[in-house]
């Protein structure tokens, strides 16, 4: 994998490639470590509460925890049964909108994800964000928040934020729909408490296309990349029953595998870095 134990040189790009949804199924957590040992990610974000979850953070733990960043991926639309269909957003977005959700019962689910975390791993979470960007919500982000701040007073995780790459593209305008969601009211909730948080968010795009697509993709969000960036994406090497992404899922472990990244030393050459050690080293201040 990367080094990342040396001094960071100034011409280096450290861009964090980040995983989602590890947890959700075998296929995913088998992409996952595997795309880990090559050193084509740098972080990974885990699903506590969904049926691969336990298994894989056992595989996670033998893992460097200096090489890869293992995050809690919080999980507010869980399906009614293991392979049945997740519930659309619109209804949680609704509430929490209105500020009509029950806020005891969603602290206490934001509670009990931070602890089957700690559980699972034996530690707290590198970093947090959330599946389908619900971590920024209005009232999630104030609880998520108030649990960050209560747990880990002294070393807060990092939290992603969404902003998007200001590029021209078919996929700039759900890039900036996810960030209008709350994005940037999550940003400076952090920064009032001292919550360190990532720069900006590419990888977004509608799942749709083909191998050679994605990798047209994935090359310009290289391009456009700066220090402090997450680059997340969702491979997996099987399609689980249900997953209407299963296809997408597929292509980019594919294309990810392959990655192939100019050597250190090249004038706009990038590392692959978990991002809490771009932290650590001063490369971004933290907010």
């Amino acid at each position: 994998m990367t080094d990342t134990t040396g001094p960071l040189e100034p011409t280096m790009r450290h861009l964090c490639v980040c995983a989602d949804d590890f947890g959700m199924s075998p296929g995913i957590n088998a992409a996952v470590l595997e795309l880990a040992e090559l050193g084509k990610i740098s972080a990974t974000s885990g699903m506590v509460r969904r049926g691969a979850w336990a298994a894989g953070a056992r595989a996670l733990r033998r893992l460097d925890a200096t090489r890869l960043d293992v995050g809690l991926h919080l999980d507010l639309t869980r399906p009614d049964t293991p392979d049945g269909p997740e519930p659309g957003l619109a209804g949680l977005i609704a509430r929490t909108y209105t500020r009509t959700v029950f806020s005891p019962v969603l602290h206490a689910d934001i509670r009990d994800q931070f602890t089957r975390f700690e559980d699972a791993m034996g530690r707290a979470p590198a970093f947090v964000d959330g599946h389908r960007h619900v971590h920024q919500f209005p009232v999630v982000r104030e609880l998520l928040v108030d649990e960050i701040v209560r747990r880990y007073p002294k070393s807060p995780p990092w939290v992603r934020y969404t902003a998007p790459v200001d590029r021209s593209g078919p996929d700039r305008l759900k890039a900036r729909v996810i960030h209008a969601l709350g994005g940037a009211r999550l940003a400076a909730l952090a920064a009032e408490h001292g919550i360190p948080v990532s720069r900006r968010l590419l990888g977004v795009y509608d799942f749709t296309g083909d191998v050679q697509g994605y990798e047209a993709r994935l090359a310009d969000w290289l391009a456009a990349c700066r220090t402090g960036d997450v680059l997340m994406c969702h491979p997996s090497t099987g399609i689980q029953p249900g997953d209407p992404h299963g296809s997408a899922r597929m292509r980019e472990y594919a294309v990810l595998r392959a990655l192939s990244l100019p050597p250190q030393g090249q004038a706009g050459a990038i590392a692959i870095t978990p991002l809490s050690q771009v932290f650590r080293r001063g490369e971004l201040a933290h907010a």
